[in-house]
């Protein structure tokens, strides 16, 4: 009796360390940074770090150190950091969209093709929708180049569509779960369609300047099985598309997903593709590498085509970390290499920030969810009030801490420096 009484002490044991652990896997937090940050935050900051189930903000700062031969190696610490606590990725899945699209071009090995041909965009069936000029570009034409660089630039919605149609939703999830992102998602366009509409995408022509064609892409549909087995509710309730009050959770289940940790990841394997095993780099060439640390870092006011109105698209439109301000500009010797994401109330920055003055590099990548009435789709979020500055003072105070912390060996940034004053 007293033996199974032992073992079953011993089982119980077993079974309680077993949970314990698996909490701790699922919540990834380091002690550090969480102290840190409760240290140096302003009242605001410490009422939103001591909410975590309220603000749902996931936090992950990658310290950059490098050796004698400038080689750098990568530290992480994580705050909240969870794959299976849902937010919405919003704008940032057009990041992962940028570079397959690039890789699809080479993978595809024809003769004269590139980013910048001309890529007419055909229409199948309803609802789709046909893009054959696009009179921000220079020559009047759209072209991956272009859609590329307005969607860093001010995270254009259509750039996005029509990089999803060019690569279509099965290679995207495909090609995703190769490198090893088995929780992200891509589902849909950011458009209103079915699920179903959403497998199907558009028929694509492409051109060189001749106006000869160089590749007809057919219509295709996709046959990926999704897991959607783990239902993702976000708040109390939420308006339909009739706009209409439903009084439940609004269900996020089959839209898009991308974890935090996926993203930074997906983010330092373009930026530093020595830096991740091989079979998580794309197949893209060094011209191509420079074209997205280009339009990764420029700021609208330094575009030309397309031309913003610096009204609407200040500089730091999509620069949250330590920028996110109407009133003032980027240093121009500090860049941040990102992309943002805002919506249904959740906000999203994955970046890596540099100081040329002050041979300062550090990767930040964070979310928080701003919806104080609990209620989605009624454009009441507290972006201005809340989620903005969270991203200021969090990216400050890493900031600050880089610019005061010890190096065994100071990085060498000119190669990001030749990049941005090329622009």
């Amino acid at each position: 009796m007293l033996y199974l009484t032992a073992m079953l002490r011993i089982v119980l044991l077993s079974i309680a360390i077993g949970s314990n652990l698996f909490m701790q896997a699922q919540n990834k937090t380091t002690p550090w940074l969480k102290k840190y940050l409760h240290t140096h935050a302003s009242p605001f900051l410490q009422q939103v770090l001591n909410q975590p189930d309220t603000f749902r903000y996931q936090l992950i700062y990658t310290q950059i150190n490098r050796d004698k031969n400038n080689k750098p190696s990568f530290k992480h610490f994580y705050l909240n950091v969870d794959k299976d606590k849902y937010f919405n990725p919003a704008s940032t899945v057009k990041m992962p969209l940028a570079f397959l699209a690039l890789e699809k071009l080479n993978n595809l090995h024809i003769n004269g093709l590139d980013k910048n041909s001309s890529m007419l965009t055909d229409s199948a069936r309803p609802p789709q929708t046909a893009v054959l000029t696009d009179a921000t570009a220079q020559n009047g034409k759209p072209s991956i180049a272009h859609y590329i660089k307005k969607i860093f630039l001010v995270s254009d919605n259509d750039a996005y569509n029509r990089l999803y149609e060019f690569i279509s939703q099965q290679t995207i999830n495909e090609r995703l779960q190769q490198m090893g992102y088995n929780t992200m998602q891509i589902t849909r366009r950011f458009i209103r369609m079915t699920e179903e509409e959403n497998r199907y995408t558009n028929p694509i022509r492409f051109f060189n300047t001749q106006n000869d064609l160089l590749y007809n892409q057919p219509e295709a549909k996709s046959n990926f099985i999704f897991d959607f087995s783990k239902p993702r509710l976000i708040g109390n309730g939420y308006y339909d598309r009739d706009e209409k009050l439903i009084n439940s959770p609004m269900d996020f289940t089959t839209h898009n997903n991308a974890p935090l940790q996926d993203l930074q990841q997906l983010l330092q394997s373009v930026l530093f593709p020595q830096s991740v095993k091989p079979e998580q780099r794309f197949n893209l060439t060094n011209e191509d590498y420079h074209f997205l640390y280009k339009y990764m870092s420029q700021l609208p006011s330094e575009s030309d085509y397309p031309k913003y109105d610096t009204n609407e698209f200040f500089d730091s439109y999509t620069k949250f970390f330590f920028f996110r301000d109407k009133k003032s500009s980027v240093p121009p010797h500090i860049r941040s290499f990102n992309k943002t994401g805002w919506s249904y109330g959740f906000l999203t920055d994955i970046c890596y920030i540099v100081d040329f003055k002050n041979n300062v590099e550090f990767m930040l990548s964070g979310n928080i969810y701003v919806n104080k009435d609990g209620i989605l789709n009624d454009d009441k979020y507290e972006y201005n009030e809340t989620g903005y500055p969270f991203f200021k003072e969090v990216g400050e105070i890493i900031y600050n801490y880089e610019l005061n912390r010890k190096r065994k060996f100071a990085p060498v940034l000119n190669n990001w420096k030749e990049i941005v004053e090329g622009q």
